[in-house]
């Protein structure tokens, strides 16, 4: 998953897609674990891609506390 696409997820798609891609990691490693798997890339690719969503998740929450720091401080 491309960072641009990451950018179009709402936060609630982007939570659900972190769980998504930490199943299909834990498949994979278990996968692996058992016997070797074709592309074993495609648990590096999984790590970064929970990775990217992750960081996209705490971007969106630290602006939507910055955001409301801002406007407690406007009302007062």
């Amino acid at each position: 998953m491309k960072n641009s696409e990451i950018l179009n997820l709402t936060t609630e798609e982007i939570i659900a897609q972190i769980a998504e891609e930490k199943a299909t990691l834990s498949k994979l490693k278990f996968a692996h674990a058992v016997s070797a798997i074709e592309n074993p890339n495609r648990i590096k690719f999984a790590r970064k891609t929970i990775a990217r969503l992750q960081t996209e998740l705490t971007n969106r929450n630290a602006a939507d506390v910055a955001e409301v720091k801002e406007t407690a401080t406007e009302e007062q």
